[in-house]
């Protein structure tokens, strides 16, 4: 009797644990996605001509640019910054490097599993596209494609034009977050 009350409550916490955990993940998930929907409003006021639209009244960041695989139906906006609190709602722009669509390595972050999916099916040859807030769309196309250790590697290649380097961490299966891995594509600006 005892030992059976003992495997039940064992059987119960186990599941509790268990349903914590997977409500955990798909928070995750829908938190991205509703992002997504909130960061499309400010990318709009960002067009119209709106300095630093905040998707919600106390964000610390905003759409600088909308980056999209169109031959994979892919589209996602990017935010200011690459902290990690802002890297849960969408790619970040990565400080110091060019300014998205200006000449020079543009260098864009994100989460693997979320918003950086995407890279995985990137070939050779496939082209991006970046939006900037002054409503111009400029074409990339896929170069190189490679898996990197942080700890080692030379992440940002120079470039004169308009380049875009978009990392996130690798494997893209991976059961434990982080680690030194780093999937990199790079992209060169098409001429106009």
């Amino acid at each position: 009797m005892i030992a059976a009350r003992a495997a039940t409550l064992a059987g119960t916490a186990l599941f509790g644990i268990g349903l914590w955990q997977f409500a955990g993940g798909v928070a995750f998930h829908a938190k991205a996605m509703l992002a997504q929907i909130l960061l499309e409003r400010a990318w709009q006021r960002t067009l119209a001509g709106e300095a630093h639209a905040k998707p919600w009244p106390w964000a610390d960041t905003w759409p600088v640019a909308r980056l999209g695989a169109p031959g994979i139906g892919e589209w996602v906006y990017v935010l200011a910054d690459a902290s990690g609190r802002s890297l849960a709602f969408g790619p970040g722009y990565v400080a110091g490097t060019a300014v998205p669509g200006s000449a020079g390595n543009s260098v864009i972050a994100g989460h693997r599993d979320t918003h950086f999916r995407f890279l995985q099916v990137l070939a050779a040859e496939d082209t991006v596209t970046l939006e900037t807030p002054d409503g111009r769309a400029r074409t990339f196309r896929v170069g190189d494609r490679r898996v990197i250790d942080a700890r080692h590697a030379q992440l940002l290649p120079a470039n004169d034009g308009p380049m875009l380097t978009l990392v996130t961490c690798y494997p893209f299966d991976a059961v434990v977050p982080g680690g030194p891995l780093r999937y990199v594509v790079t992209a060169l600006a098409q001429e106009r």
